[in-house]
């Protein structure tokens, strides 16, 4: 018998050619094709025999195609998402927007939330399982996105605390809003990306035009107009965009800091009424 601890160190090998986390794919596509989660497998299921089922999804993986659409499923924050062709896969560098809004609303909770290009639902629904007590409306050019949203709100025990509508970006929008959450397309045009992203996730989520700063420059008066007193927005940037997102939100009389990413890298502006 040849175990599934042995079949996912060949597997891990075999994708170090796709892939910069080749060791957690191959648990996470066995804990699929099992059936359960990868913990349970790293606890239980390493002495069993693999099942048929993993040579198919290798083959998947080998070929490009991101592990989230594979398994259907994507962890965010404390939840788990649904997730799919046409939606943009959620990301851990995400999750500081996440990080610096429990920082500005600790012992304050928000009440209302805005989150703009919500994809899956991905922001508005860690934000809600932060606080129980908000409610949230979540906006995307996608009905892919609001049908995957919908259905994770749904799973989540959030469907009355999360509407989805479609529309572009706040437009016609009212607030205002205690926490506004965005994270837009922007990736410059002349930008290459790794296969498992150009050739999969919709190009709609990921590019911004010339220089990656089209949807900073409608959203930066949007933003502002929705903030509630005492409240922020955070709004998801390129590692080398700080400079120019801060110029565009500044102008709009908005205070603004820059929060970093568990690597260090600018990732997040954090801006407030002045």
């Amino acid at each position: 018998m040849v175990f599934i601890r042995h079949i996912i160190i060949d597997a891990a090998s075999t994708l170090a050619a796709v892939s910069d986390t080749p060791r957690l794919d191959a648990e996470l596509l066995m804990a699929h094709a099992l059936g359960t989660t990868r913990e349970e497998l790293l606890l239980r299921h390493l002495d069993a025999s693999a099942p048929s089922a993993f040579a198919d999804l290798l083959t998947r993986r080998l070929a490009h195609e991101p592990v989230a659409y594979i398994t259907g499923a994507r962890a965010f924050w404390t939840i788990e998402l649904a997730v799919g062709p046409g939606v943009l896969i959620p990301r851990p560098d995400s999750e500081t927007l996440i990080e610096a809004a429990v920082a500005h609303f600790r012992g304050n909770p928000p009440r209302t939330i805005l989150d703009l290009g919500t994809g899956p639902g991905t922001l508005l629904l860690a934000a809600l399982a932060e606080w129980p007590d908000a409610e949230g409306l979540g906006i995307d050019a996608s009905q892919d996105a609001l049908d995957y949203a919908r259905r994770n709100a749904a799973a989540l025990g959030m469907a009355d605390r999360a509407i989805f509508r479609l529309g572009n970006w706040a437009e016609g929008i009212d607030g205002p809003f205690d926490l506004v959450l965005c994270n837009p397309p922007y990736i410059a045009t002349v930008e290459q990306l790794p296969a498992d992203v150009a050739g999969h996730e919709p190009p709609s989520a990921l590019f911004a035009g010339p220089d990656g700063l089209d949807d900073y420059r409608i959203l930066a008066p949007q933003i502002a107009r929705l903030i509630a007193p005492g409240g922020m927005a955070a709004v998801e940037i390129g590692h080398t965009q700080a400079a120019a997102v801060s110029v565009l939100f500044k102008a709009e009389g908005l205070g603004v800091r820059i929060a970093n990413d568990l690597a260090g890298r600018d990732r997040a502006l954090i801006a407030r009424p002045s």
